[in-house]
């Protein structure tokens, strides 16, 4: 029995907050069961140097946990080595389903603070930064900057992994710090991987149980791309 009374293939609820915060050009408050981050999408009329003259557009991400996110208060951060792996999964993440070239010379920030962590801190922030995303490219749209939303799939991202010796979609804190295996996965909405990261805490694993937890990530995965149809079936027609 999980901690929550979850059966093993099920997610947590999961609640999309959009616009949630004024200033921003798209946010979105993701809520993940306990797991909460704020996501917001800004706009830069410029880019980096290194994509300067070659007409295509950027998006990145930063990542970070608020002092007490977590259960005792940890130090605020300061860009960690977590918090950078993470900001830049998040980024190429976002990238992969957007066309660069379609968003003309913007750069997009999403930044991903985490005010309540309980596991999967890193799959909420892809999947609220993707709301916020759409959103900020639908006020592009709307204010005449670029002529279409050039974002071509959904995106969705879960965690899987061995606890027990049982194989469990989303982990909270609890079961992610006993976990054997551990492993995020990144989808688009055709089913294709953008990213996989896996790590065996304890051992090693087969393929046999690979292809188990990529099976279940994929089901978790198809729930998630559910609920962000619902929101943007309007705005999105792919």
């Amino acid at each position: 029995m999980r901690v929550d009374s979850r059966d093993f293939n099920q997610i947590r609820q999961i609640q999309f907050k959009r616009k949630f915060i004024n200033n921003a050009e798209g946010s979105c408050l993701v809520e993940l069961g306990q797991t909460k981050v704020i996501c917001t999408a800004s706009v830069e009329e410029s880019l980096p140097l290194f994509l300067r003259g070659k007409n295509q557009g950027w998006v990145t991400a930063e990542y970070g946990m608020l002092p007490r996110s977590t259960q005792s208060r940890i130090q605020r951060d300061r860009i960690s080595g977590r918090s950078f792996e993470i900001q830049r999964l998040i980024g190429r993440a976002l990238r992969s389903i957007v066309n660069l070239t379609r968003l003309g010379e913007f750069t997009i920030w999403i930044d991903c603070d985490v005010i309540q962590a309980d596991g999967g801190t890193r799959t909420a922030s892809i999947m609220g930064g993707f709301v916020a995303l759409v959103d900020c490219l639908e006020k592009l749209k709307q204010t005449g900057k670029i002529k279409e939303i050039p974002v071509n799939k959904y995106l969705g991202a879960i965690s899987v992994g061995i606890v027990g010796g049982k194989l469990l979609l989303d982990l909270n804190y609890s079961e992610d710090s006993q976990a054997e295996i551990d492993m995020n996965v990144v989808m688009n909405s055709d089913f294709e991987f953008v990213e996989i990261q896996g790590t065996a805490e304890k051992g090693s694993f087969s393929k046999n149980i690979l292809d188990k937890m990529l099976d279940l990530a994929k089901e978790g995965i198809s729930k998630v791309i559910e609920e962000e149809r619902k929101i943007f079936r309007d705005i999105l027609l792919i």
